[in-house]
């Protein structure tokens, strides 16, 4: 008899800046090639868990994290039982270093809901499908210095971020790089096996960092060479439109004032870039 348990399960759960929009949307174009290898989810498909996750990682109540749980659970009761599973979503690392945190301080460091949050991931997988199923945890990284840039850059058009690049680095000076995050991570919930895989290694790939989703996957080399790549998703802009968001955070007061003129900026960027 068949053990109808997945033979495994890979959760993808950051980091965020590290190429994980356009690994996703991969995933999403082409699963149906894919479904024989595995059955994909992430925030679309589980709005429940991104949005508890988001709201545990801002407001870090115990409750907070029972209610995450609640959401996992109840997805995961009407996910298939006999098919290997991919979960990404950067939602279950936290918040973006730099988002502000209910009562006024700033995110830092993953590990403080990252953790957590993995390990009610564990204990509900194995609720769902059995303790002897195979759990990998995979972190996409980046370059330390790359990374907060690309981060500055998002939170700029994101939040009133005020800070330019050299006070942001400062401000943050001591967060670890995410190689030493996810080692962090790792040891919080071992023996379950945690994998990292740099945006470095993938630049000359032509499917980029969703070929290390494959691998752990088994997703045979003949199925891979005829999946087209993604388009690559959530760009960051370009130093003179980053130079404008810090502008304006820093003059426009009003905040809905504030998202408009951002808004438009980004339409009438978006539509440039499309006309190249």
């Amino acid at each position: 008899m068949t053990d109808p348990s997945p033979r495994r399960i890979l959760v993808h759960s950051g980091f965020h800046k590290t190429g994980t929009s356009s690994l996703q949307g991969f995933l999403d174009m082409h699963s149906e090639p894919l479904a024989p290898y595995f059955y994909g989810f992430g925030r679309f498909k589980a709005p429940a868990i991104d949005e508890t996750a988001k709201t545990y990682a801002q407001k870090r109540f115990p409750w907070r994290l029972a209610v995450f749980r609640r959401a996992v659970r109840n997805y995961l009761s009407g996910a298939p039982v006999d098919r290997n599973i991919v979960i990404s979503m950067e939602s279950l690392s936290g918040l973006m270093p730099g988002h502000g945190l209910f009562g006024g301080a700033r995110a830092g460091p993953y590990s403080a809901t990252a953790i957590p949050m993995a390990k009610v991931l564990v204990q509900e997988l194995r609720r769902a499908f059995g303790a002897e199923i195979d759990i990998v945890f995979l972190f996409t990284t980046r370059q330390h210095d790359d990374w907060l840039r690309s981060v500055h850059g998002h939170l700029l058009r994101s939040i009133r971020l005020t800070d330019d690049f050299e006070a942001f680095r400062t401000r943050f000076a001591n967060l670890p790089t995410l190689e030493d995050q996810a080692a962090q991570i790792a040891a919080a919930i071992a023996p379950v096996r945690v994998e990292t895989a740099a945006l470095e290694a993938y630049t000359l790939c032509r499917i980029g960092p969703a070929r290390a989703v494959l691998d752990l996957m088994d997703v045979p080399k003949e199925v891979r060479t005829k999946l087209a790549p993604a388009p690559r998703a959530n760009v960051g802009q370009p130093f003179d439109l980053r130079s404008t968001f810090l502008k304006l955070n820093r003059e426009v007061s009003d905040k809905a004032a504030l998202k408009a003129r951002k808004d438009a900026l980004l339409r009438a960027y978006a539509k440039e870039v499309a006309h190249v």
